[in-house]
């Protein structure tokens, strides 16, 4: 196998712009990965080609590390990301609900997430690893990527002659936990009239949101606004009585799995399923009606940015609205106390309230295809 990692070694120097302690270990470890299956692979045993096989499978897995260290960050993910959502698309479902195709991808999202720190997980173990290991530079992140996606097209042998791929089992498996409830009517979310077990996780923008406030570090965010943001929401779930969606909160803060979260709580999966769902219903309402202002401001989308909307979409945005919506946002603007607003739209304060939780909604609609 020496032969074969000195390839290795030489075409990733030649090629990448990674140090020669980054081409060795990569190197390193793509040589273990092919030895190991060499010698596990009674297939191979048994062609009498050995070194040949070995060579076929350096140079596949060296392609694949190299094409996604070409596409770079930004777009390796979306690359990998592609691939495995359409390997799964028809496997992930809410339900027996037939989830709609934005619910549908939104789980397909969160299914992922999961994956990929289960395909973390298997490089360290089987490359021996610590525990702690992450990739940070763009060579180890590509050779994660590539792993991840050799990782998720392993074939598992279920019954005598017939294997699936290792990711179609787990997105059945997640497909099987979600709960029937998945979609929500946004009225009624407004009105508060809905189940607590219930999921409007489908808009994207709340996915946004979900997504930076799980995030530990960020660059763009100002870190005091981030630390406000925290503290509101766990007075706003105090005030109702939600210790159980506190601590999910707090440990999807730490970036915990599902697994992890399910462990520490004492929770079946079932069980932390419609407790996410809660949570996610609780997150709507502070982020679009309780504190807007605040998560608008976190999120660089507050009234003096237009709701975050560029010129256009703004254009589109506000032809959109009729009279009385065209009002209220004039009068908002104006930054007026909802009792006045009110009282010049002939309104109760919870149609106020409505009224300007659908403007925000679909203004991050907008802002969020």
């Amino acid at each position: 196998m020496e032969e074969i990692f000195q390839l290795l070694f030489e075409r990733l120097q030649q090629i990448t712009r990674a140090s020669v302690n980054n081409c060795r270990e990569v190197a390193a470890r793509i040589t273990d990965e092919v030895t190991r299956i060499c010698q596990q692979s009674s297939r191979i045993q048994a062609s009498g080609e050995i070194q040949s096989w070995a060579k076929k499978l350096a140079q596949h897995r060296l392609e694949q590390c190299l094409r996604y260290y070409q596409f770079g960050s930004e777009r390796g993910r979306i690359e990998l990301q592609s691939t495995l959502s359409a390997i799964v698309y028809r496997y992930i479902s809410a339900g027996q609900n037939r989830a709609s195709y934005q619910a549908r991808l939104v789980l397909i999202e969160d299914f992922l997430q999961g994956f990929y720190a289960e395909a973390l997980n298997a490089l360290r173990r089987e490359s021996q690893l610590s525990e702690k290991y992450t990739p940070r530079t763009l060579l180890e992140l590509a050779e994660y990527m590539a792993f991840s996606e050799r990782y998720a097209k392993r074939r598992i042998p279920i019954r005598p002659n017939k294997s699936q791929q290792l990711i179609i089992l787990r997105a059945q498996t997640f497909s099987q936990q979600q709960p029937h409830e998945s979609v929500v009517d946004m009225d009624l979310a407004a009105e508060g009239g809905v189940q607590e077990s219930s999921d409007n996780w489908n808009d994207s923008a709340v996915q946004q949101l979900r997504e930076i406030m799980v995030e530990q570090q960020s660059a763009f965010l100002d870190g005091t606004l981030r630390e406000t943001i925290i503290e509101e929401l766990i007075a706003y779930l105090e005030e109702r009585q939600q210790p159980e969606c506190i601590n999910y909160f707090v440990l999807r803060l730490q970036d915990l799995t599902a697994s992890e979260i399910e462990e520490i709580l004492g929770l079946t999966s079932r069980e932390r399923d419609y407790l996410q769902q809660r949570f996610k219903y609780h997150l709507i309402r502070f982020a679009l009606a309780h504190r807007w202002e605040l998560v608008h401001q976190w999120l660089e989308a507050d009234l003096e940015s237009n709701l975050g909307l560029t010129p256009r979409e703004w254009e589109r945005f506000t032809s959109k609205l009729n009279p009385e919506q065209r009002k209220l946002l004039e009068l908002k603007q104006k930054n007026r106390a909802n009792s006045d607003i009110a009282q010049a739209l002939s309104m109760t304060a919870n149609q106020v309230d409505k009224q300007w939780f659908k403007l925000l909604s679909l203004a991050w609609s907008i802002r969020n295809p």
